[in-house]
């Protein structure tokens, strides 16, 4: 069996994954990330984008409310590339009533979150998307971050400073010996090789799934995984995000992100078993719309894009008053100080927001365990990218940059894409005389032969999924239907295994129209009725494939 060596091996490359990788390498571990899927393919990139200032919690949990408001200045920082600090409204409407106003100002006011209170008149002039019949409103400095842009910003931060990306890799084991956890056993699941990895510690990052990591040694954690659904809009149609201002409910939150907007979310329980087997339900859809629109009435005249959903991991002794009685506090685990095996930390719980911070926690127990006295800095050191250029004034619309490349002769609508999405390393594929690889592949989302490239060179992209979530490519109104087959032809160009990248393009065009089931009607269901006309009629994609997965993309559309 091969072997590899490390200080450090992290599983798990979601955001928590991502940033504790990072932080170890920084400090000069020789840290290897293993990840089953590709990165941010799990709870990571299942949730609305939302760039807590921790006012949600600022009245039900004050602890997780201050460390998002921390978190929320640092990342705005040193991932300002990632970021859209659109502020956002708390409203209440009649049927809310004010008295939780009054309490939510207060606990704003203890968790240290500036808050605003304004008038309904004031608010519907920051907010015009904003249900005109409020009563009330509060300003917070709530925004957007994308999780996809964080993660991988902060995986190639990661490597530029030696670390080792083993995505579609599993963790099948943990290496015991002499009491303690000295490696892990794993597969490499694009052909089956098993090997191990020796190490010093192993850091337990795989969020909704750390209970199977923890298995492999006899342990458990009380973990409550939560179901949430959410509904991404076929357009933007809030400037800033939009809360109900009433205790914690389903469908209490829309946020603006890029060129759409996500209404989010519900809450229903889910056993371990159904993890794999998520899916958004008819009754879910309908109270997001219904909810939804108490919000911002616009939603029930908008086109759906899709639904998708995700797990929260949350942990808890008592579960009695449901997930939202739950802290969002995260929770770290040094398995040498609570069950005798040293070797082994565990970090879950917590948010999006706090990835950095419970990355923090997580490698200072790796330090001590290594007795390595090198501090944090990740709090105070920008990710690549986060050096953004000149600003060009103003947005050029809602969803792209508002910085462009110095000098840069491309169109706003080219080079100001790619800035949005890449920050300053805009310029590796970004070049005025390079027309070729400036044409582009992708309207929607206005993404450039150049950047898919990069994507795949640089940011370690294997597949057409992998390409979406580095590059937003088909997740825009099209959902793929105009740029997928353009997107394969380049990743073929890369690859030697052409087979390889047809059953990744039937894998991408599979997942987008899971996406659009649940809200298959009106303009979706013509949308979907014009997207078979292009790939089956047009391009042919069944009959690109093999004949199992033909059959399987055919039986898919036929359900139209």
């Amino acid at each position: 069996m091969r072997r590899m060596e490390a200080d450090v091996v992290v599983i798990g490359g979601g955001a928590t994954g991502a940033s504790v990788f990072r932080d170890c390498s920084l400090r000069g571990m020789q840290a290897i990330l293993v990840e089953r899927g590709d990165i941010a393919s799990g709870t990571t990139g299942r949730n609305h984008g939302l760039l807590h200032s921790g006012a949600r919690y600022a009245v039900t949990d004050s602890h997780s409310a201050r460390e998002c408001i921390s978190e929320n200045k640092i990342l705005k920082q040193i991932a300002g590339h990632c970021v859209e600090a659109t502020d956002g409204l708390f409203i209440s409407l009649p049927e809310d009533g004010l008295d939780f106003q009054q309490q939510f100002m207060q606990g704003c006011a203890d968790a240290g979150i500036h808050a605003q209170e304004l008038s309904p008149k004031q608010a519907l002039q920051l907010e015009p998307a904003v249900n005109p019949a409020l009563i009330g409103a509060v300003r917070i400095p709530d925004g957007t971050i994308d999780p996809f842009r964080l993660t991988s910003a902060t995986i190639l931060d990661a490597r530029e400073h030696g670390g080792a990306l083993l995505n579609y890799n599993r963790a099948e084991g943990l290496l015991i010996e002499q009491g303690r956890v000295q490696g892990v056993r794993c597969r490499d699941l694009r052909n089956g090789e098993q090997f191990e990895i020796r190490c010093q510690a192993v850091v337990n990052a795989s969020g909704a799934w750390c209970h199977e990591i923890m298995e492999y040694a006899d342990l458990s954690v009380d973990m409550y995984h939560s179901r949430g659904a959410l509904l991404i809009m076929g357009h933007r149609m809030n400037g800033m995000v939009i809360n109900r201002c009433r205790k914690p409910g389903d469908a209490d939150i829309l946020v603006p992100g890029d060129t759409v907007s996500v209404i989010g979310t519900t809450s229903t329980h889910v056993g371990r078993d159904e993890l794999e087997t998520l899916e958004v339900t008819a009754d879910e859809v309908k109270t997001l719309l219904q909810e939804g629109s108490k919000l911002a009435p616009s939603m029930l005249d908008a086109r759906i894009l899709r639904a998708y959903c995700g797990v929260r991991p949350l942990v808890a002794e008592s579960s009695s008053g449901g997930d939202r009685s739950i802290s969002r506090g995260l929770v770290a685990i040094d398995h040498g100080e609570q069950d005798g095996l040293p070797g082994l930390v565990t970090i879950t719980g917590g948010k999006l927001m706090t990835c950095r911070l419970m990355a923090e926690v997580a490698t200072d127990k790796v330090a001590r365990l290594l007795n390595i006295s090198v501090p944090c800095e990740t709090a105070s050191r920008p990710l690549p990218g986060a050096h953004l250029p000149e600003p060009i004034g103003r947005k050029m619309r809602q969803g792209q940059s508002r910085y462009r490349l110095p000098d840069s002769s491309l169109p706003n609508s080219i080079a100001g894409s790619a800035v949005y999405r890449h920050g300053d390393r805009a310029r590796s594929f970004m070049q005025e005389d390079d027309h070729h690889n400036n044409a582009v592949v992708c309207e929607c989302e206005v993404v450039t032969r150049g950047e898919i490239l990069y994507a795949i060179e640089t940011l370690n992209a294997r597949s057409m999924s992998d390409l979406r979530r580095r590059t937003r490519v088909g997740m825009g109104p099209c959902q793929g239907e105009m740029c997928a087959c353009r997107v394969a032809g380049l990743l073929a160009s890369q690859q030697e295994n052409g087979d390889e990248v047809l059953g990744s393009l039937q894998d991408f065009v599979n997942e987008r129209w899971k996406g659009i089931r649940p809200v298959l009607w009106g303009d979706a269901l013509r949308e979907s009725e014009f997207s078979y006309w292009v790939q089956e009629s047009l391009l042919g994609l069944s009959s690109l494939q093999p004949e199992g997965k033909a059959e399987d993309n055919r039986d898919l559309y036929h359900e139209l």
